[in-house]
């Protein structure tokens, strides 16, 4: 396969994220109207998802290594278009929960596939640029997630915006089916049994690069996911914009995301990775405090508006546009011949992180603004902590790699 081919098939794998999440944002109030549903069901429609994505990992990661990344990718993404019309057509709240269940196990299978093929066929320090590439994708799939799925929502329904992830699951099936090749060079015939895949995760999760890079892919997701399940109250329904309108505030969202993957690129190219993760924290706690701080400024005050929650986030993704590529790959860098496994465990940890905030947003959703600023500030401390520490101790032998049993 040629590189803009790999790139191209990264950018729909990964972009499954969006499309499963931001396309689903905006129809999100509108479903919970629809099924008189409590927000606490609506926030479990995404844990759900979430929980069952991150543990679903743990499988196809061993899987994937021992029967190679394709035949994982062709199962996965067939399940997840036949999820995605499940989800369309639920007939109670109940019926949505289970789909979206059902979807997060499969999407697994391409984000995990995704990482994993990017340690098959790139060396590490490559692995970040071509990341970011692939992320770069990503973003341009956000953007017209949102404005996309609020067009659909206000002119047709909240189902035909669900039925739009079918499509898209079944567009990137028909396209690994026709130009997909395998890239595990030596499948693991031993990848799937029970005493070397346990020792190989302990080995894994008791690796200080792998734990560092992971929590740095982890805690920046934590903050995107903070925005993005509590996005849809704070402008819909407690601002009162538009599904449509909103949709267009998460467009530019992501193409602050965007111009942060090619800052990424760039630093990339003049620096160490450590050193871009270290200067892109600086972004990163700048959004999160600024969040916060203009939150408690602009309690009651009539200048207070969408702006004052854009502009903050702007900043944090422009971060985050580095800290993903970086994290993701430089976690399972180590690891060439558990590359599943090690990218499967880099999920898992991600979307528990996910499910658990999903439950404590739950549980804020009466001041949707203020738990959102205090999610963003959160994590926006924890990135700065792993960057200014972990990463400048831990990050630095990337390119070392580890032999498992």
């Amino acid at each position: 396969m040629s590189p803009q081919l790999i790139v191209l098939i990264l950018a729909l794998l990964l972009g499954l994220q969006p499309v499963t999440t931001d396309l689903y944002l905006p129809a999100l109030p509108a479903i919970t109207q629809g099924f008189g549903a409590g927000m606490g069901q609506a926030q479990l429609t995404l844990s759900a998802l979430l929980l069952a994505f991150g543990l679903s990992q743990l499988v196809w990661g061993p899987l994937s290594d021992r029967f190679g990344r394709r035949p994982i990718l062709l199962w996965g993404m067939g399940a997840y278009t036949l999820a995605s019309v499940a989800c369309a057509w639920a007939p109670d709240m109940a019926w949505l929960i289970a789909a979206r269940a059902a979807q997060g196990i499969a999407m697994g299978a391409g984000v995990m596939a995704a990482r994993a093929v990017v340690r098959d066929v790139f060396q590490p320090a490559q692995g970040a640029t071509v990341m970011s590439q692939g992320l770069t994708g990503l973003g341009i799939i956000a953007c017209a997630c949102a404005p996309l799925g609020g067009l659909l929502t206000d002119t047709l329904g909240w189902r035909f915006a669900l039925l739009a992830l079918a499509i898209y699951g079944a567009a990137t099936l028909a396209l690994l089916a026709w130009r997909f090749e395998e890239t595990l060079a030596q499948p693991d015939p031993h990848a799937l049994r029970v005493g070397p895949l346990i020792r190989a995760n302990i080995e894994i999760v008791r690796n200080p690069v792998f734990l560092t890079w992971c929590a740095l892919s982890a805690s920046s997701y934590l903050g995107l996911f903070t925005f993005l399940a509590s996005s849809s109250f704070v402008f819909v329904t407690f601002m009162g914009y538009s599904k449509t309108a909103y949709g267009f505030l998460m467009l530019s969202m992501s193409l602050s995301y965007i111009i942060g993957t090619f800052w990424c690129r760039w630093m990339l190219r003049r620096t160490s990775v450590h050193r871009t993760v270290g200067i892109a924290a600086i972004l990163t706690i700048t959004g999160g405090g600024g969040m916060a701080g203009l939150a408690y400024a602009g309690q009651g005050q009539d200048w207070y508006g969408a702006w004052a929650v854009m502009v903050p986030m702007y900043i944090f993704m422009l971060g985050h546009g580095v800290h993903q590529p970086c994290g993701q790959s430089g976690a399972v860098a180590p690891f060439p011949h558990r590359a599943g496994t090690a990218s499967a465990l880099n999920g898992f940890l991600m979307m528990l992180g996910a499910f658990f905030m999903g439950g404590w947003l739950a549980n804020h959703m009466d001041q949707p603004v203020f738990a959102l600023a205090h999610g963003l500030l959160l994590w926006a401390v924890v990135i700065a902590a792993v960057a200014w520490g972990a990463v400048q101790r831990h990050g630095k032998p990337l390119v070392k790699p580890v032999q498992l049993p």
